[in-house]
């Protein structure tokens, strides 16, 4: 029974979605403005689908390595209230660098970059998942169960923390005051979902937005009057936009650089672990550069034929 409890949280926060997503569907439509599409919205729900499969077929995995690990954990909590509080800090901040990965190798880019591919941000991008994911995510969480954290008890805080990412995923929500200084906002995740260089590769915070201040990736949404109007997507999308294309686009653009001809070990090493955007002859420009370009000329949009991120 204990092993569904991160299924519970699915079961229970269902109806809130269908909720929050008939709420803001009425309220775009009230304002005249197109939120969402039939096609952007049926891609999210179908990369949500495919990331349950692999959830599944990956949980047995995930459980008995969680499993083991906890058997050799080193720590006996004694207070229920600690317990909890603090499996939720840690849950949250191994998440951070999960995500955090997933946005600085390129090889997990490549899993991670189809949640990014929306030029919506609607309730629904929040579904958007990395379809390959499960099969590595786990990992960060076995210093979790050493810390004397039950797996299960682990499958059931992550769960608890998507419900809150998947919450920060709408425009309707503006800046919510003290609450920015402590938690992860819509306001803090539009920055994370922008394409604008000064927001690539921040607010990596999933409930907690303090990590990102701890460890330098926090950017606050800035007015337009201080900084150009959002952009949602990635710098460079794919060709198409179907599914398969969606999961595996940076995969196929990954072999392509490793079939580069007179590249170095050192160099496919790059390609493969380095961050996304970067190449061997400067031909194309990681967040980093683009940020560099964005801060020294100001009046100059990106480059339109750049291929990263």
């Amino acid at each position: 029974m204990h092993v569904l409890y991160d299924q519970l949280v699915l079961l229970l926060s269902t109806p809130l979605y269908i909720v929050i997503i008939g709420a803001e569907l009425l309220m775009s439509h009230l304002e005249g403005v197109k939120a969402y599409t039939w096609k952007d919205t049926f891609q999210n729900f179908c990369l949500s689908l495919f990331t349950g499969l692999t959830d599944v077929a990956m949980r047995g995995v995930s459980l008995l390595a969680l499993t083991f690990f906890f058997s050799y954990s080193f720590f006996n909590w004694q207070h229920a209230v600690a317990y909890w509080v603090i499996l939720l800090l840690f849950t949250d901040m191994m998440h951070y660098w999960l995500h955090r990965l997933g946005h600085q190798c390129r090889l997990f880019w490549a899993v991670h970059v189809n949640h990014h591919t929306s030029t919506h941000f609607n309730f629904t991008v929040g579904f958007r998942s990395g379809v390959l994911e499960p099969f590595y995510s786990f990992l960060f969480f076995i210093p979790v169960a050493l810390m004397g954290f039950r797996p299960v008890d682990i499958f059931f805080m992550y769960s608890v923390c998507q419900v809150w990412g998947i919450l920060t995923h709408t425009e309707k929500v503006k800046k919510l005051g003290w609450l920015e200084y402590i938690f992860v906002t819509p306001s803090h995740h539009r920055v994370h979902h922008a394409s604008n260089p000064k927001y690539l590769d921040k607010n990596l915070g999933t409930v907690f937005i303090f990590w990102d201040k701890l460890f330098g990736t926090f950017q606050s949404e800035l007015p337009p009057q201080q900084y150009e109007p959002i952009r949602y997507g990635i710098v460079h999308p794919p060709d198409n936009d179907s599914i398969p294309t969606l999961i595996f686009h940076e995969w196929a653009a990954i072999v392509k650089d490793l079939r580069r001809p007179g590249t170095s070990f050192r160099q496919k090493l790059m390609y493969l672990f380095g961050p996304p955007g970067w190449s061997h002859d400067r031909s194309r420009m990681t967040s980093e550069d683009l940020r560099k370009q964005d801060k020294n000329f100001q009046d100059v949009k990106p480059l339109k034929n750049v291929i990263c991120k």
